[in-house]
């Protein structure tokens, strides 16, 4: 039986790279995929097979997955996993950072699954994981525009999903809470040079605080790189894997306490944060 295909976006650090190490152990054939192809040369050495894949580009995209296709003859599974976020306020961030975030987080996965999909109901099989967040499910200040394009995946991966049901494909939403993979040193360096209307000022302070502490305590990539794993090889995969004690409690709390009550405490927590 020839080895299963796997596509990974993202693969040059984080999840990304964990995840390709991982199924490179279990024999799979692993495409990892990123604009530089500088920092997975070490999964060239274990045996991955690296695409210099922008997924801001239709060219790019299309380019890529015709070169596996051509290769491979067939794709089993798809890892969406390249993301971006910035920080700020929703007044005070750019037009140009919040296009960039859609295009990166949205709409590059869109350019993936529609490129991949045809082989896939082709095959009357294959999977798409989408890596999405504990922000598909709620919004603080300071993450707005991130946990739009957050939103707009799990509604996308919910549509998806029922769309292809019958045709042997599918799909699956992997949702980790802050994680130590160095995602919040570019977020927040983007909310540094921004930027922030003087009444904004207080509640971003406290934002910072508050997610500063929350990443110095956050766990390391393990559990969630187990996760994928799971996702991608097992038979039956569920269709959403929360990966941190965060990402699985806060969506209910938020459910629970409802939309004034759970602001209300949320404001109360980042005002401790900043007095700490």
């Amino acid at each position: 039986m020839s080895k299963p295909v796997v596509l990974i976006t993202g693969a040059s650090s984080g999840f990304g790279m964990g995840l390709a190490d991982e199924l490179l152990k279990r024999g799979y054939c692993v495409y990892a995929a990123a604009r530089r192809l500088e920092p997975m040369e070490k999964l060239r050495e274990k045996g991955a097979k690296l695409l210099q894949m922008d997924i801001c580009s239709d060219e790019s995209v299309q380019t890529n997955i015709k070169r596996l296709l051509d290769e491979s003859g067939r794709i089993d599974v798809v890892v969406n996993n390249a993301g971006y976020g910035a920080y700020g306020p929703v007044e005070n961030m750019s037009s140009e950072d919040i296009a960039y975030q859609f295009n990166v987080n949205v709409f590059g996965v869109a350019r993936i699954n529609s490129a991949v999909l045809p082989t896939m109901r082709q095959q009357r099989s294959g999977r798409i994981i989408v890596i999405a967040s504990l922000s598909s499910h709620i919004s603080t200040p300071g993450t707005g525009w991130y946990g739009a394009t957050k939103h707009a995946i799990k509604a996308m991966c919910e549509s998806l999903r029922m769309e292809v049901s019958s045709l042997g494909v599918d799909v699956v939403q992997v949702e980790p809470g802050p994680v130590q993979t160095g995602f919040e040193e570019v977020a927040f360096a983007k909310m540094d040079k921004m930027a922030v209307s003087d009444d904004y000022v207080p509640i971003m302070k406290s934002f910072r605080a508050y997610m500063e502490q929350s990443y110095a305590k956050a766990p390391g990539m393990e559990s969630t790189v187990r996760a994928m794993v799971r996702a991608t090889t097992v038979r039956n995969p569920k269709w959403v894997y929360r990966t941190t004690m965060e990402s699985r409690v806060i969506p209910w709390l938020r459910i629970l306490l409802g939309s004034r009550v759970y602001a209300y405490i949320l404001m109360k927590v980042f005002s401790r944060a900043s007095a700490a």
